[in-house]
């Protein structure tokens, strides 16, 4: 037992947040494996983001504590959290015409000393990082000038510049073209089995989901709906429960992985009008 408590890496206990007298997540509670890919998933509305902000420490619950490798977040600095957790938001401004390898060195700013310029040593972690999220090509590229596909990649390199033993993702696919979004996944995924990453990612896309993580957190309403691998999670009973909609759960070929159809809820009389047409 003990064994395995040492092997949560992120644990949260009755966590609750309220936007403005709203209640977002509501005495949620929650553990991340060390090394694992875990996938966030649910309606809009349901807490997916609010939750990796109250681990990034971008917001404040109103109730409950969060645990990063057993120790307390609210004891963490700003500055020591960033040395080992990055973060790729969903939305990132692009108002001041820095280069792409201008974005992707800050991360590298909670590893430097006061006033130190940054060594050989990480000008070669960033030059990685750009060849791992396929932006190297952009690297004197101003981001004002970058799709939102490419901007995307470059923060994602940016993140990985940090030498995060934690990486925390809003939708990382959300502005990609199929092919770039199954490259980053792979990358991902690579990042989990290699170097031993705790990944945490919001998706939209369940069969992305499905693909590549080991388990997946079902969001309802700010609660914890259900946990589990995929084939735990992704039901048609708890898709129809959470979303709303008909689903249809087939084995991916490729993966064995659970594959989701949806189908909008078609009602009795409307299947009688049908018929009579």
């Amino acid at each position: 037992m003990g064994d395995d408590k040492q092997n949560i890496e992120i644990q949260i206990q009755g966590l609750s947040v309220k936007y403005y007298k709203e209640t977002i997540l509501s005495n949620l509670n929650l553990e991340v494996a060390k090394g694992s890919f875990t996938g966030i998933i649910g309606p809009n509305g349901s807490g997916k983001t609010t939750l990796l902000k109250c681990i990034s420490k971008e917001l404040s619950p109103v109730s409950g504590r969060i645990l990063i490798a057993r120790k307390e977040l609210s004891k963490i600095s700003t500055k020591e959290l960033a040395g080992f957790m990055g973060v790729v938001p969903q939305k990132w401004g692009a108002n001041f015409p820095f280069t792409a390898s201008e974005v992707v060195m800050m991360g590298r700013f909670p590893h430097l000393k006061r006033f130190a310029k940054e060594s050989k040593h990480d000008r070669m972690i960033v030059r990685e990082a750009m060849t791992q999220a396929k932006v190297l090509a952009l690297a004197d590229r101003p981001i004002t000038e970058m799709s939102g596909g490419e901007l995307q990649r470059v923060i994602i390199a940016q993140a990985l510049a940090q030498s995060p033993q934690i990486l925390l993702l809003d939708e990382p696919t959300s502005h990609l073209d199929i092919n770039h979004a199954l490259e980053i996944c792979e990358l991902l995924k690579n990042l989990v089995l290699t170097k031993g990453l705790t990944i945490l990612a919001v998706f939209h896309d369940l069969n992305l989901a499905s693909r590549y993580c080991e388990n997946l957190i079902l969001l309802k309403e700010g609660r914890v709906y259900v946990k589990g691998t995929p084939e735990e999670v992704l039901t048609s009973e708890n898709l129809e429960a959470v979303f709303g909609v008909k689903a249809i759960i087939q084995q991916e070929t490729y993966t064995g992985k659970p594959y989701v159809f949806f189908f909008p809820k078609v009602e009795k009389k409307d299947i009688h009008l049908k018929s009579l047409q």
